[in-house]
This record gives structure tokens, C-alpha cells and sequence, in this order.
């Protein structure tokens, strides 16, 4: 009977999990290097989906929703190809000019303290480091459609319903600059908490292969990063 009771007590649990994790959160797993040192590849955080409000609807009014906001990481649809989420910071909410000059953002013409920036990559790249007011690289139609319609006197102006988002990560981030604005309807929640960070490359993350069962089975303890485990996930 006590073997049974336990039984039942997890399904019970686990069916409250599943149900959580698909309204409320969900889990994710970050891919890339994009966000370092903030969120690591191999962070596997959950995503809070009831954090921002809607556009519309009476729901807006009754739960504690949030709008999205400068500094707000936030977990989105990616707007090149939707059936992907990405992770990026939000620098540009509707309204924001914005313009990099050597790899230093501005924002409304004042320069931006971003202590939870890196930049790894030594070197100068001219539409990188002074966005947007260098010749640009080939870039997806949307991205050449916004330096072409909200760009005004040297600042990338956000228009309404869209917002800019940058990996903390500058020199190593495909980001606004490299495919575009951020619709809001494609913001899904944000990460809250990392529940366990482990140490492997992008393509075992984005698949979860034989090659990474194995690695989980021989290193588990040691590419666990043990001092991750429930670290919380803090906007600038």
C-alpha cells in the first residue's frame, strides 16, 4: 500500500508539473554563447509565461503581468523563423533611439553603463561596433527593411509594437542588428531561475543525441556547474 501510495503521489505531481510548465512556465535550455557571462550555453532555466501582459483582453487587468522593459531578458519566437526561441536582452523599447559607436550602446543620445556586457573578440567590425551607421553586411529582408524605415539622424528610432534586443555577449550575438526588431507578440515570458547548468557544446543542447546521453552518464558530476543550480536570473 505504501509502494502505491507513493506511486500515485508522484503521477499526481508530475501531472501538476506538465500542466505548470506548459501554461505557467516552461523549460528552456540556453544554446549559445550570445548571452555570456549572464546565462551560459548549457543553463537550463525556466521561463516565466505569465510575465507580461498581453495586448489586449480582460486577463490584463486581473493577474500580475508586467510590461516588457529596458533591461528585461526575455525569451521570444524568432522572428526569421518563429518555430525557434531565442534569448536576448531588451535595450530598445518603442520609442528608444539607439546607436552603437565603437561597441558602446547610446541610448536617447546618453551612453549606457552595461556592467553584464563582454566583449572576447579583439578586433573592430565596422557594422558590429558603430550599428547603424556602417555599410551593412548581406542582412534578411526585415533587417534591411528596419535600417531602411527607422533610421534617423544616425539612431535606430524602435517604432511601436516592436522592441531591440542584444546578447550580452556583444562581439558573438546574432541579435536586432543581424535580422531585425523583436514584434511584441512574439515575447513569450522571461528566464526566472536556472534549475541546473551543464557543460557541453551547442549541438548537444539543440539535440539531444546518443553522443550527449553518453557524456551525461561519464560526467554528470564534473561538468555540472554546481554553483549555477538555482541561481536566479536578474535583469540589468
Amino acid at each position: 500500500m505504501r509502494i502505491a501510495r507513493e506511486i500515485a503521489d508522484w503521477a499526481a505531481q508530475a501531472v501538476i508539473l506538465v500542466f505548470a510548465t506548459s501554461t505557467l512556465a516552461m523549460p528552456y535550455v540556453i544554446p549559445s554563447a550570445s548571452m555570456e557571462s549572464t546565462l551560459m550555453t548549457g543553463d537550463h532555466v525556466i521561463v516565466d509565461k505569465m510575465a507580461y501582459a498581453p495586448a489586449s483582453g480582460a486577463l490584463s487587468h486581473t493577474l500580475p503581468y508586467e510590461q516588457v522593459r529596458r533591461g528585461d531578458i526575455v525569451v521570444f519566437r524568432y522572428p526569421v523563423d518563429i518555430r525557434q526561441d531565442f534569448v536576448k536582452r531588451i535595450v530598445g523599447i518603442p520609442g528608444d533611439r539607439l546607436h552603437l559607436s565603437h561597441g558602446v550602446l547610446y541610448r536617447n543620445g546618453v551612453r549606457l553603463d552595461e556592467p553584464y556586457v563582454q566583449h572576447i573578440a579583439g578586433s573592430y567590425d565596422p557594422y558590429r561596433d558603430d550599428f547603424p551607421n556602417a555599410p551593412a553586411p548581406p542582412l534578411p529582408d526585415r533587417a534591411v527593411e528596419m535600417l531602411r524605415d527607422h533610421v534617423s539622424a544616425g539612431d535606430l528610432v524602435v517604432p511601436e509594437g516592436n522592441y531591440f534586443g542584444m546578447g550580452d555577449n556583444r562581439d558573438d550575438s546574432s541579435d536586432s542588428r543581424y535580422w531585425g526588431l523583436i514584434p511584441r507578440e512574439n515575447i513569450t515570458g522571461k528566464p526566472v531561475i536556472v534549475f541546473w547548468s551543464y557543460d557541453a557544446p551547442t549541438e548537444d543542447l539543440l539535440d539531444f543525441n546518443a553522443h550527449h546521453f553518453i557524456d551525461l552518464a561519464e560526467h554528470f558530476f564534473t561538468r555540472t556547474r554546481w554553483r549555477r543550480t538555482f541561481m536566479l536570473v536578474r535583469p540589468g
